[in-house]
Order: structure tokens, then C-alpha cells, then sequence
């Protein structure tokens, strides 16, 4: 649970150190915790570039990026080296950081003053130092933006090896001394939201030694899922608008090679290319060091929890040490849903795994989910023990396309219609699930006797014959019945934003520990979408290409559904909706399509904790559902620059 605003506040004071304390260990040994007991104020504040090894802007020199440190003065003074945690990011002078859109600031001489974000304000006292990197491309650093390929995962891990004795630093973009990390330890902590957590699930796939962990939240750990879902394109932008969106002005000049491969290499069909295989840090799981912390909201529209779920599938097989937050937000970080707990919780993972100190948080449950707003559950392990991929089939009912959602098969030649509308979405064919409605095909199970939790990823099989060249499908499982749960579609995405400010850790008058409160966004409803999938059928031959489709002939193909983890109580329905293009979420196929399902031949396979549910016989009756979460409004699915959907 958070803290109540009393308790935040009493809690934010305890965390300002003592300045000009006499300078002590953070961490002594056998200490449960690191303590503030560095001088922020006198924190060494330098910038460093730092030689990537790759020339991505083919001029001939390897590329520099800029590196900007703030590290106590106090342990360098003794002989003692330090961990850090790093934020590489490619927004810190295009877009900004945080709910408050912070980018980084310097003085007259070029000497950073403000890092965005709280993590060298609260963990500088505490020992560690804080480095943000300007990806190349961006802000001060030489090379193009590649859109998480081989420049940008080599901008960070060029950066560890730095740290580690094994890259080279100077101090100037061009020529300059040479300048080594002799203050560093070389272990390493990654974090980062959107892109920033993307190049922290990069940095790890190669196995860089001297990563020992890294936080991504709200991440994406395959671009081609990014852009698009299985064929289907997800937004009318492709990674070229992206690195036009936040390179500088002078990347924006030489990198026209770049960018012109960007787009040559993503084309807007949707085929899997050697582009997407280079950005494609599931396979290479097997291969990660570091321990992961992953944060992700349960609703983000913006990078969906496919990523998690594939990455943390991978991560499980290759036994990577792993915890887990889900929450019911949408893009948001967990310093604006659950502000005192993440800090805390932060410091002792930091702490374990870049100090070394034995505080038992790796023995702690693995999981915390948030299942109504400021409402927490805890797991041992995630997805938890007693989880199976249990098989539930649709079968046609008493009214054309209101079917019922159950374990019975529905007989051969059972069939439901619809035709494809693309100014429909998710939340229109959720309120009208009761109802016969010519773009959807909704099944319900019967009101269940006891909670049926789902818990993972999950997938939906779907044998259609379509009526035009050319389709775009949905699939939207949604737990029909009251809750309250966070806006997610509002303008917060499941959070407001006060005036009023809460401190964590030390300020200085150009960088302040000070950030505004947030509180959740509660949303009362009548059903929400647990987790949704989206394909283009003419990728049924599942080898990565499209094609074009025979009116009149059946196709199958499987869609993946978004990890998830709910519980839908007693009492609710789970439904299943199969339809065309959800508004808003993917671009509609260039026909407008009538197909029909093969019922006898579509399921869906989901991860249910303690098997089938346990529910009542029947269908909805008409007018059950009456509202939902409010429609997304336009470019709200994350945040959205000239041009570009932006990750973060």
C-alpha cells in the first residue's frame, strides 16, 4: 500500500542527508543499507566522451557520446571506488525526462548542472555515482540514432566499458586528454522508462561484463513489436520519424544514410526484415549477466506488455535473477503510482546488487501486483505456482454474434460473422458485448462461482474466411463486472498531478529533489479489457511475410495476447472478442473485410491460475454493459511528437 501524505512527507524529510556531514562510509560492512553521508553540494560534476568504437555517421572517426557524472567528491578523496547507476537516454534535450518533462542543463563553461530525474539526488549521498549518457545522435554526442540497433546499445555498453577499464574517455567531443574511470568499481546498474529501459534490455542481451543489473520499465525488448503486432501496423509512423524526433540538429544533417536505411529496412507492410532480427533482444536473453527489476503498467497502450511477457518468458529460461512490479497503469513510472515504496525499494535493490550488501530482498516475493488502485498483492514467483495455458473455446448462442466463452468445443460448421469497422475500438465492442452488433463476435462464460485469475501471456487461434484481399483481426479478453480501477485512458494514464511537491534526497539551486505528488486517477466501470492482441491474417503462413488473401478461402493464424495479471471475481464473466481493426490501437487493412469464424476451429489458450473456470451455463443478457473506461483520446496511447510516436 503507499504511504499515506503525512507519512510520504515525514519519510521525504528523513531522506535529506546531512550536508557537510564528515565524510563516512555509505556502507560499512555488515550494514543493511547504504546511508547519506556524502556532501551533494560538493559532488563532482564532470562530462566525458566517451568512444563508441562504431562510426555510424560514416565520416570517418568512431563516434563519441557524452557521458554526464555527478559522483561524491568524499570517496575518491580516500581511495575508494564506487558502483553506478546509469540513464541512457536519447531525450534529454529533445523531450525530457519524468512527469515533468526535465531535460539536463549547464552552465556557461558547459558543466552539467541539472540531471534529471531524483537518482543522483537521493543515491549520490548514499555512495553510488549517477551517469547519464546521450545515445549518439543525440543532445552532445557524435553518430545517427539508429532506433535501438547496434549505435544506440553501443552508445550505453561502450559507457560499462568505459567504467570498467576498457573503452576510451576524453574530455572534449574531438581530440582532448584522455580521461580514465579510476573512481569507478565498474559495477553497473541500468534503469530507465520507455527507450531509456529499452537500452537497458539491450545493454544486457550482449552480456557486457560489469553490468550487474539493470531496471527497465515500460520497455521494449523487440522493435518490430514496437511498430507492429504480428503484420498489423500499430501506429502510421515508422522508426525513422522516431530518430528524426529526437536526434539533434547536427545528427539530423549527416544521418540522411541512416535514416534512409531506417526506412528501407522497416517497410509498412509489416514483413520481419534483418532490420527487426538486429533490435531483437529476446533471443539473446540466454545471454544477460545483470538481475532485472522490470516495471510495467498492466494497461500501456504504448508499449505493451508483450514485451514483458516474451522478455521475461526468455529471461526465466535462461534462470536470470528477477523481480517483478505490475501495475494498473498505463505508461507511468512507479515514482508517480507508488512513490514512497519505489524509493525504498529501488535503494535496497540497488543495494544488493551493486553494493553487495545482504538486506534479503532477492529472498522476498518476486511479484507485486497492483489489482485496484493503491492496491497491492504479492507472488513468491511470477506468473505464480499452479499457473497452466488452460484452453477455452467460443461457441455460437441464442442471438447472432453472443456466444459463449467455455471448455466445450463448438460443433464443425458453427460459424459468426462480422464485418470490419475501423471506427470502432476495444471500448465499443466492450459496451455493446450484450448486444448483436455487425463488428464483433463477443463469448462470454457464464457468471463465475469462485475468482478466476489470469496470470501471464496468453494466445488466441482464430480460422477465418475472409471476404476481400486484405484483413486486420483483434483479439480483446475483457472481465465483465463492476471495479474500480485507474483511468488509464485519461490524460495521466491512471495518475493526476498535484502542485504540491514531496523531496527525496539532497538539492542544490540548479538541480532540485523536489517533484510534484501524483495520486491515482480511479475510474469506475462495468468491465475492463484484461488484454488484447492484434495480426493481419495474411500473415497465417507465420514466416515473418504478408500476403495477400483469397476471397472466400479459410485461413488460420494465432494472435498473441498482452501479459496480464488479473483476477476476475466472483460473480463477473470473462468474455472473448473477436473482431477487425480497434481503432486507435492499429492502422485498418486497405479492403474493408466480412469475415466469418470457423467457431469449431477457434480457441484460445490463456494462463490460468487452478485451471477452467468454474462458472454457470448461458449468455449475457442484451444490455448488460453500459460503460467502460472513457475512449482514448487522440495521441493519448503514450506521449506523440511531430511526426513520431515518442517511447517515453
Amino acid at each position: 500500500m503507499l504511504l499515506s501524505v503525512t507519512a510520504l512527507l515525514a519519510a521525504a524529510v528523513t531522506l535529506l542527508p546531512p550536508l557537510g556531514a564528515q565524510a563516512a562510509h555509505a556502507a560499512t560492512a555488515g550494514a543493511r543499507e547504504s546511508r547519506p553521508v556524502y556532501s551533494y553540494d560538493h559532488a563532482i560534476r564532470e562530462s566525458v566522451w566517451v568512444d563508441t568504437r562504431v562510426d555510424g555517421d560514416a565520416d570517418g572517426r568512431t563516434d563519441r557520446v557524452a557521458v554526464d557524472i555527478v559522483r561524491p567528491r568524499e570517496p575518491a578523496q580516500a581511495g575508494r571506488r564506487i558502483p553506478v547507476i546509469m540513464d541512457a537516454s536519447p531525450y534529454y534535450a529533445c523531450c525530457g525526462r519524468g512527469n515533468e518533462s526535465q531535460t539536463k542543463t549547464y552552465d556557461a563553461a558547459g558543466n552539467p548542472v541539472r540531471f534529471p530525474l531524483f537518482y543522483d539526488n537521493y543515491f549520490v549521498p548514499r555512495g553510488y555515482a549517477t551517469v547519464l549518457v546521450d545515445l549518439a545522435g543525440t543532445s552532445r554526442s557524435d553518430g545517427c540514432v539508429d532506433i535501438g540497433g547496434r549505435s544506440d546499445i553501443q552508445s550505453a555498453k561502450s559507457v560499462v566499458d568505459w567504467l570498467n577499464g576498457r573503452a576510451r574517455g576524453y574530455d572534449a567531443p574531438s581530440g582532448g586528454r584522455a580521461v580514465q574511470a579510476t573512481w569507478s568499481n565498474g559495477a553497473t546498474g541500468m534503469i530507465g522508462k520507455s527507450y531509456d529501459g529499452t537500452v537497458a534490455n539491450g545493454v544486457a542481451a550482449t552480456g557486457v561484463k560489469g553490468l550487474k543489473t539493470i531496471v527497465p520499465i515500460g520497455a521494449i525488448s523487440s522493435w518490430y513489436d514496437y511498430y507492429f503486432a504480428r503484420g498489423a501496423p500499430l501506429f502510421d509512423s515508422g522508426p525513422d520519424a522516431l530518430a528524426d524526433a529526437v536526434e539533434s540538429d547536427a545528427a539530423r544533417g549527416r544521418c540522411a544514410a541512416v535514416q534512409r536505411r531506417l526506412v528501407e529496412g522497416a517497410p509498412r507492410t509489416g514483413d520481419w526484415t534483418a532490420l527487426w532480427s538486429a533490435r531483437d533482444y529476446v533471443p539473446d536473453a540466454r545471454k544477460v549477466r545483470a538481475s532485472v527489476f522490470a516495471v510495467h503498467g498492466m494497461q500501456d497502450l504504448n508499449v505493451r506488455t508483450k514485451h514483458l511477457g516474451q522478455w521475461w518468458n526468455a529471461l526465466s529460461r535462461a534462470g536470470v535473477e528477477r523481480k517483478i512490479w505490475l501495475s494498473q497503469a498505463g505508461h507511468v513510472d512507479p515514482f508517480d503510482f507508488r512513490r514512497g515504496h519505489w524509493v525504498r525499494t529501488l535503494h535496497r535493490w540497488f543495494d544488493h546488487s551493486l553494493m553487495g550488501i545482504d538486506n534479503g530482498i532477492e529472498r522476498e516475493p518476486m511479484a507485486d501486483v497492483e489489482r485496484a488502485p493503491d492496491q497491492w498483492s504479492t507472488d513468491r514467483v511470477w506468473p505464480p505456482s499452479g499457473t497452466r495455458q488452460t484452453t477455452l473455446r467460443p461457441r455460437g448462442g441464442d442471438t447472432p454474434g453472443v456466444g459463449v466463452l467455455g471448455t466445450r468445443r463448438a460443433a464443425p460448421g458453427t460459424t459468426e460473422t462480422f464485418t470490419d469497422n475501423p471506427a470502432l475500438s476495444e471500448a465499443d465492442w466492450a459496451a455493446q458485448l450484450g448486444r448483436s452488433t455487425p463488428d464483433k463476435a463477443g463469448f462470454t462464460t457464464g457468471p463465475l462461482r469462485r475468482p478466476l485469475r489470469l496470470s501471464g501471456s496468453g494466445t488466441v487461434t482464430v480460422t477465418a474466411t475472409p471476404s476481400t484481399t486484405s484483413a486486420h483481426l483483434s483479439a480483446v479478453l475483457v472481465d465483465v463486472g463492476p471495479a474500480t480501477i485507474r483511468h488509464y485512458t485519461g490524460d495521466g494514464e491512471g495518475i493526476v498531478t498535484h502542485e504540491r511537491r514531496t523531496c527525496w534526497g539532497s538539492s542544490t539551486e540548479g538541480d532540485s529533489a523536489c517533484f510534484k505528488e501524483t495520486a491515482a486517477d480511479p475510474a469506475q466501470v462495468d468491465h475492463t479489457v484484461v488484454s488484447r492482441g492484434w495480426a493481419d491474417l495474411g500473415t497465417y503462413a507465420g514466416d515473418g511475410k504478408g500476403r495477400p488473401l483469397t476471397p472466400g478461402e479459410r485461413y488460420t493464424l494465432t494472435l498473441d495476447l498482452a501479459a496480464t495479471d488479473h483476477i476476475v471475481p466472483a460473480g463477473h464473466r470473462l468474455a472473448l472478442i473477436v473482431a477487425g481493426t480497434d481503432a486507435g490501437l492499429i492502422e485498418p487493412p486497405d479492403t474493408t473485410p466480412k469475415l466469418t469464424l470457423d467457431l469449431h476451429r477457434t480457441s484460445a489458450r490463456l494462463p490460468l491460475v487452478g485451471g477452467a473456470p468454474d462458472a454457470t451455463t448461458g449468455s449475457p443478457p442484451a444490455g448488460l454493459l453500459k460503460k467502460g473506461v472513457a475512449e482514448p483520446e487522440p495521441g493519448r496511447q503514450g506521449d506523440r511528437m511531430p511526426s513520431a510516436r515518442t517511447t517515453g
